[in-house]
């Protein structure tokens, strides 16, 4: 795409946008940003421009920037026959976030001190392109699934690699 320069923001809804935000901000150590205010039409806007059914409402909205990653844009919705349960990984449409942590281990205990529900324990890959990966999925208290990740010594597709992929610890490269 003509002028592509990266990811901007990462847009999520969320069921109450003050928790949602305390998570990201306390726990992960995002940093709060813009606020801003609700969207709500009488014509059949919001199914035009956002795919939406056309009486939904963003009730708010708010960005926060965590580290050097991309921005989270954050949405409180109302809509009739609203899903409430969040897509798994395997689910059409699954996703999640996965962080850069220095220290795989402190990580997941913090994690675990603040009460996250973690799944399992940190996976090492020690063969193939992402050796040199340790990554472990936890969720956010609605149920959101992210990952920490750390590769302190790299991957070992880097060594070949025209291009390694982007990297929060050093982000301009």
């Amino acid at each position: 795409m003509p002028g592509m320069e990266g990811a901007h923001h990462v847009g999520l809804t969320v069921p109450n946008m003050d928790d949602a935000v305390r998570f990201f901000v306390d726990v992960i150590g995002c940093e709060e940003s813009i606020k801003l205010g609700s969207f709500k039409f009488a014509d059949d806007w919001m199914n035009v421009h956002l795919n939406v059914n056309p009486r939904a409402e963003i009730k708010r909205f708010q960005m926060v920037r965590c580290g050097h990653g991309t921005n989270l844009e954050i949405f409180e919705y109302s809509a009739p026959n609203q899903g409430r349960t969040p897509p798994r990984n395997s689910d059409v449409g699954g996703h999640h976030l996965a962080f850069y942590v220095d220290d795989m281990d402190k990580a997941v205990a913090y994690l675990k001190s603040k009460g996250v529900r973690t799944l399992g324990a940190p996976s090492t890959f020690t063969e193939g392109p992402a050796a040199g990966l340790t990554w472990m999925y936890f969720l956010a208290p609605w149920g959101l699934q992210l990952e920490i990740v750390s590769t302190p010594k790299g991957m070992a597709y880097e060594k070949t690699a025209r291009r390694a992929l982007w990297d929060p610890r050093s982000p301009a490269k």
